[in-house]
């Protein structure tokens, strides 16, 4: 499509000479816009799927992909229940889970919080939890006087392995002075780091007979957790589930019902943020069509002696396609390795800037997680460098055919 002549004349206009730095300048310009507007979109984006996999990695990992909930308040044929739905295909684990909220309270440290009672097996199932202990061990997590807690509380109320911490509930027993709370202290045998900064401040576990004695719910549950096999197709498992129980009684919910609010809020604010960064592309765009025009009005005498020595309108037209596409196909490339170095290593990036200013750039009370996530998705890549080369080239087209329009009688009788 482009002959070596038309390369010839294109990279000669690319290349500076003296009386001509401004245009230059101004294609330099476009250029870093362009590379900045592509490494911005490619980071965001990639920071965006990164919270979003991380928050649906961790709040599945803790509270699972499907909770089952009985009409009432509790499920009494828990253990039956459980052991229908373990046999369902695509099932990894079945837990039977009492959750309650209660005061939290040890010393001066008094805060609200939520219990989770289940067995030693079931928490070790739980591996945002098991498989993050910072301190302790789940081989004591038995018997009626045992409690595991996040790393967020243990650390402001001064607990280690050991420690023992009170929980309180307001639903205790009724006499003739009034409803008397529940109390009951327990010593602390692990500390984890779920690495979701409210699990870490706010709850604790407890053995399930523990909890069944506390919250006075003797051979019941308040619900069955239930992880799967594949959490990003459960609704066939759920489907499969509810046909398993056959219990008009019980209530099926999995998480697209239970967070599709959050999740799909993360998924409008992504669609969002990708139309507003596009806009710098797009500025970046117009900065090549005022650079290119301004080359066309430079080289009007040019254009005119090679019309005059035989170069045809689309000879002229493809040399500044040439030039635009260059600098567009030039700054797309330089953004999208800035943008995928950067994602590589942002999370370097963000601890070198800590330390540097000496700031918190990322509080996980603030943004529930721990570190800053990326994860590039290169087909998303794909998508932001082909917009990129679209605008570019488009930006290329009225330039480049204005220059092919112009009259050489015209413009040496100008000249």
């Amino acid at each position: 499509m482009f002959g070596p002549f038309e390369r010839a004349i294109a990279g000669r206009y690319l290349r500076a000479r003296r009386g001509e730095r401004f245009v230059s300048v101004i294609a330099i310009f476009s250029l870093i816009g362009i590379a900045l507007g592509v490494a911005t979109l490619i980071i965001v984006m990639a920071v965006m799927n990164g919270f979003q996999a991380d928050l649906m990695d961790r709040i599945l990992g803790l509270n699972g992909d499907l909770s089952i909930y009985g009409s009432g308040r509790t499920i009494s044929q828990y253990e039956q229940v459980t052991d229908q739905v373990r046999k369902v295909p695509g099932v990894t684990s079945a837990t039977p889970l009492i959750e309650g909220q209660v005061l939290l309270s040890a010393g001066s440290f008094n805060s609200g919080g939520v219990v989770h009672g289940m067995t030693k097996q079931g928490l070790l199932d739980l591996k945002g939890v098991s498989s993050s202990l910072v301190a302790g061990s789940l081989d004591d997590f038995e018997g009626d006087d045992a409690i595991a807690v996040g790393v967020t509380m243990a650390s402001r109320a001064g607990l280690s392995i050991g420690s023992r911490i009170t929980l309180v509930s307001p639903e205790g027993a009724a006499t003739a002075f009034g409803t008397i709370p529940r109390v009951r202290a327990y010593h602390i045998v692990a500390i984890f780091d779920a690495g979701v900064n409210d699990y870490n401040a706010s709850y604790v576990f407890l053995p399930l007979h523990a909890a069944q004695v506390y919250f006075q719910m003797p051979n019941k549950v308040t619900q069955i957790q239930v992880m799967v096999q594949d959490a990003q197709n459960i609704r066939p498992v759920t489907m499969r589930i509810i046909n398993a129980v056959g219990d008009p009684g019980l209530r099926v919910l999995d998480w697209t019902n239970a967070n599709n609010a959050l999740f799909g809020a993360v998924q409008v604010e992504q669609n969002v943020m990708f139309l507003i960064l596009t806009l710098i592309i797009l500025v970046a765009a117009f900065n090549v069509i005022s650079s290119l025009i301004m080359m066309v009005k430079d080289k009007t005498g040019d254009i005119a002696v090679l019309r005059t020595i035989g170069a045809s309108r689309g000879a002229v037209m493809r040399i500044f396609l040439m030039c635009g596409a260059s600098v567009g196909v030039t700054g797309t490339v330089a953004g999208t390795l800035l943008g995928v170095v950067f994602c590589l290593n942002i999370e370097r990036i963000r601890l070198a800037l800590q330390s540097i200013t000496g700031t918190n750039l990322f509080n996980p009370e603030v943004y529930y997680l721990t570190h800053l996530p990326a994860k590039l998705v290169w087909g998303q890549v794909g998508e932001v460098i082909a917009m990129a080369l679209a605008l570019s080239l488009l930006a290329t087209l009225y330039p480049s055919w204005r220059a092919a329009r112009t009259d050489p009688v015209e413009a040496l009788r100008h000249e």
